[in-house]
């Protein structure tokens, strides 16, 4: 496992710290960042071996062992995390692959997974046939939500952002998001927020109408597929697409996962606990609401215990 690294932006709540039973100062919460190999949060192992090193580090030494064959060099291709949005998120746009080497940034195509048992809303995507013009007028108006497709959600509803898609987190949202290996943000609309200092927060709306794909018409409700049920795990598809691929378990006794040497499992425990046991006497007790990385080149490893776990790996 890893030392969470949290992030207090003024939009953010306390409920990682509380559902989770973090022992935590008091304060703003607003991310966890899970696991991470970026320079604006780096993971620090938490417990084993390499205690106290940084995910950097090891990745230099053995990047094929932990993240997989399917890679070249020794960056964790992903972002992990936890949001708690107590107040709305910006209206903002990440550039996609494309634009990103146009225009600058880092690409950011990213999946949330609802966690908190309350419905609330997401804002993502264009309303059909809104013109660059009728958005950059909203803006400028403060109406720029009427041009948003607004998607109710509640617990476990997926949700899928594209690099180049205009999209929000309205207030009340517990999100599991999985990301691109990025931090770069667009903010277009602020709510007319004013920090603590006085001030607004900065927008970029010049670099958000070169990222924004003003022809997204995709739907980003994410509906999952049952791929197969036993009495001890079913295993869900949540999302795919060519920078992941999300599974969810029920897992209700014992589960033994065999791994080809080709990507990572990487394990959050949204409900319930498991104990991880791999080689021959190792083993992890992974409580709710913490992640843990299991590297591609581990042959195999056994999961125990009555917990619902979000699976993420390279396509």
């Amino acid at each position: 496992m890893f030392q969470p690294v949290y992030k207090d932006y003024p939009w953010g709540g306390f409920r990682i710290p509380e559902i989770y039973d973090r022992n935590l100062p008091t304060g703003i919460y607003a991310e966890s960042w899970e696991i991470t190999d970026h320079k604006d949060g780096m993971s620090i192992i938490e417990n084993g071996t390499y205690a106290r090193e940084s995910f950097r580090s090891l990745l230099k030494r053995a990047p094929q062992m932990i993240i997989g064959n399917k890679t070249n060099n020794d960056a964790f291709p992903l972002l992990i995390k936890l949001i708690d949005a107590s107040k709305k998120l910006s209206v903002q746009v990440h550039p996609n692959d494309q634009t990103a080497a146009q225009y600058g940034g880092e690409p950011k195509t990213e999946m949330w997974y609802l966690l908190g048992d309350n419905e609330a809303a997401v804002y993502c995507g264009l309303k059909p046939n809104t013109t660059q013009e009728q958005f950059l007028t909203a803006v400028e108006n403060n109406t720029s939500e009427e041009l948003l497709k607004r998607i109710p959600v509640q617990k476990e509803s997926t949700i899928f952002v594209r690099g180049g898609s205009v999209h929000a987190i309205d207030s009340g949202c517990l999100i599991l998001e999985i990301q691109q290996s990025s931090n770069t943000t667009y903010r277009i609309y602020d709510w007319g927020r004013i920090e603590n200092n006085g001030t607004s927060r900065e927008l970029h709306l010049e670099k958000a109408v070169k990222v924004i794909n003003w022809d997204d018409n995709q739907n980003p409700l994410i509906e999952p597929i049952c791929l197969s049920k036993t009495d001890a795990i079913e295993h869900w598809q949540i999302a795919t697409c060519e920078y992941f691929q999300i599974d969810k378990w029920l897992l209700n006794g014992t589960h033994t996962c065999t791994l080809d040497g080709n990507s990572f499992n990487a394990l959050f425990i949204a409900e319930g606990e498991i104990s991880l046991e791999w080689g021959l006497e190792d083993t992890l007790t992974v409580p709710t609401g913490r992640s843990v990385l299991i590297p591609a080149g581990l042959p195999s490893y056994t999961l125990t215990g009555s917990a619902t776990i979000i699976r993420t790996m390279l396509p």
